[in-house]
């Protein structure tokens, strides 16, 4: 799935032309830092309601929808139109600034947090930032972008890093631990798909993914803030937005990150899971998650059926007397299934002569199921704190599908093919006019498409963030005060 690293060195110097063409007031659209009491409502447009709902609506007297582009019959996610009309009408822009601010009030969480924009002639604009949500809103409604991707945020504003000259003065400083999980990773083991492709089937090492390492995020580092997203064709994000995680620094994430890589080095064929026993507690709660899903997957992919794929389970079984056996069988019973084969390590290694003790046997399937199920991370993106990923809510440009988030308590009930397409999300607006009526304006268009439940998700998860945020800060000024207090009471002078 897209993403970007911001390396220490400049980026190419077309970067800042195209900006500078796309944009001709980029200078003056980069405001002042409002006061810290501004309030949120006085952030967007003045023709925004006085409730906390997102920009669009379709009322005749809002202008902004009256100037929305028709869509034609046939369109395209990527076309500028169908982009513009999403942008204008259903991305929901506050909950986004809410989030990455973590609080209603602008900061410079959000005010130096970089952005970078792909637009349609595949232009990819780097280092952009914002003093408020309803600046990028409109960045987003004039240039609009195929997609576009959220980055760290920097000691200084993204957009004056050429004006520093102290070496090292310009750096990345906090962003969300990020996690990225392909299913291109799982090519070598499913044998429904490939590439770029999901079924059903396959799907289901997206929701064994969620659910391993949800649990392991919350239950052995004390995250709560864990947004999932569908990446809009073949995968998943997962965004920690927990304070704690944002300030991570590079080790810390490459040492998060190496505790949940467990598939290892090891070309194709090659063993991939080495680990010591007794299990570690976390490896050991996850093979309890893993093994119905494995069971499951014995049926519907099947991995095991062929003789190149028979040959690489028993490659991976360290027992030669056993493995002859099971060769043997299998080649005198071409048509039996993986759930058979599976069984036949059991029945065979209590019938046979082995070497391999039931324990050693006992590791080794462990050790297999692990291979076979457990989630396959693109680690090198949750280790460095300059990568960029893909914003929520995003269009996929190829499948035009909205990247939504999921819900982790029910992984489960999440259909990729059944999230709503920037096309659908569009016709949906225009069939609910035909059949409603709203003349105040009342009723957003997310509000009348099949994006609605998503979105309401996204603004619960940022409402619970937002409240967390504030009251740690109020422990902490109190605190401060406290300790404050505490010292002039003994003559400490600060």
């Amino acid at each position: 799935m897209p993403h970007a690293t911001s390396p220490g060195s400049s980026p190419p110097a077309m970067e800042d032309t195209v900006m500078s063409e796309a944009v001709p007031n980029q200078e003056t659209e980069q405001a002042t830092l409002p006061q810290s009491k501004t309030n949120i409502d006085d952030m967007f447009d003045d023709d925004e309601s006085a409730s906390d709902d997102e920009f669009s609506s379709s009322a005749p007297q809002k202008s902004s929808q009256s100037d929305a582009p028709s869509i034609p019959q046939t369109i395209k996610a990527s076309d500028p139109d169908t982009l513009l009309s999403f942008y204008s009408r259903l991305f929901p822009f506050r909950p986004l600034f809410q989030w990455l601010n973590a609080g209603p009030n602008p900061s410079q969480q959000f005010t130096n947090r970089e952005f970078a924009f792909v637009l349609p002639n595949d232009a990819y604009i780097r280092y952009q930032s914002f003093a408020t949500g309803d600046l990028l809103r409109k960045q987003c409604l004039q240039m609009t972008p195929v997609r576009f991707e959220i980055g760290p945020q920097y000691s200084l504003n993204p957009r004056d890093r050429k004006s520093v000259r102290k070496q090292g003065a310009f750096r990345p400083v906090a962003k969300e631990l990020v996690f990225d999980i392909d299913m291109t990773d799982y090519d070598e083991i499913r044998t429904c798909c490939s590439k770029a492709n999901i079924c059903p089937k396959c799907w289901e090492f997206m929701t064994v993914a969620i659910k391993v390492l949800d649990r392991a995020l919350r239950e052995d580092f004390g995250f709560k803030h864990l947004l999932w997203v569908y990446s809009g064709r073949r995968g998943v994000h997962c965004w920690v937005s927990d304070r704690r995680a944002r300030t991570m620094d590079d080790s810390t994430r490459k040492a998060v990150a190496g505790y949940m890589e467990l598939l290892r080095g090891g070309g194709q064929g090659q063993k991939k899971v080495n680990i010591r026993r007794p299990l570690h507690p976390h490896i050991d709660r996850s093979l309890s998650l893993l093994n119905p899903h494995f069971a499951n997957l014995l049926q519907t992919q099947d991995p095991f059926l062929t003789p190149q794929q028979s040959t690489r389970l028993l490659s991976l079984i360290p027992d030669s007397t056993l493995t002859t056996a099971l060769q043997k069988k299998w080649d005198s019973q071409p048509s039996r299934s993986s759930t058979q084969k599976w069984a036949d390590i059991d029945a065979l290694a209590s019938a046979g002569n082995i070497s391999i003790t039931p324990r050693a046997l006992a590791d080794c399937k462990q050790d297999i199921r692990l291979e076979y199920t457990y989630p396959r991370l693109d680690a090198e993106v949750s280790k460095k704190l300059n990568h960029l990923l893909k914003s929520p809510f995003v269009v996929h440009p190829g499948t035009g599908r909205v990247c939504v988030p999921i819900d982790p308590a029910k992984p489960e009930e999440f259909d990729p093919f059944s999230v709503p397409t920037v096309q659908t999300l569009l016709e949906e607006i225009d069939q609910w006019s035909q059949e409603n009526t709203d003349p105040e304006g009342r009723v957003h268009d997310w509000q009348k498409t099949s994006l609605k439940p998503y979105v309401e998700r996204f603004k619960a998860f940022v409402d619970v963030l937002v409240k967390d945020e504030t009251a740690d800060r109020k422990r902490s000024r109190e605190d401060e005060g406290g300790a404050a207090a505490a010292a002039a009471a003994e003559g400490i002078e600060f």
